[in-house]
């Protein structure tokens, strides 16, 4: 599924103040909880969680793309966050993270939910992608400008 299928302009967020990585997961896990009537707060959280565990989703270079599938969600949900100051999210290069993606996604929902991490991880590779998704100065400009690399 293209990655703009995923969002809404509501489901991107610029300047959300987490200061962890655990507070951030939380936030997700609200914001997410809010958009689907089929999966918790409390069982999004935890599918994030013990994704984490089996290793951390920040993919380095500022960047994390935390996701989990739950059987109770009939759609995959994605959320951008650009954070308001980066955070520690034990990424394989050490560096903060500023620019999260998450992705939920339906438990029987594995080739789908596997292409769309492949296809997040090829846009957050670009140096030059990262860089205009950083300059950008609310939700909306942020909302935009995904649109236009996600095409």
């Amino acid at each position: 599924m293209p990655i703009i299928n995923l969002l809404s302009c509501d489901l991107v967020i610029h300047n959300l103040k987490a200061g962890s990585k655990k507070r951030t997961l939380e936030q997700i896990s609200n914001i997410i909880s809010d958009c689907t009537d089929s999966a918790s707060q409390d069982a999004i959280f935890s599918g994030l969680i013990e994704r984490e565990r089996l290793g951390s989703t920040g993919i380095g270079e500022g960047v994390a793309i935390p996701h989990c599938r739950l059987d109770e969600l009939k759609n995959a949900v994605g959320l951008f966050i650009k954070l308001h100051q980066p955070i520690d999210f034990d990424a394989i290069d050490k560096e903060p993270v500023d620019l999260v993606f998450a992705l939920v996604a339906p438990a029987d929902s594995c080739d789908q939910h596997l292409n769309t991490l492949a296809e997040l991880a090829e846009l957050f590779s670009s140096k030059a992608n990262r860089d205009l998704l950083r300059q950008c100065q609310d939700s909306q400009s942020l909302f935009s400008q995904l649109c236009s690399l996600s095409s």
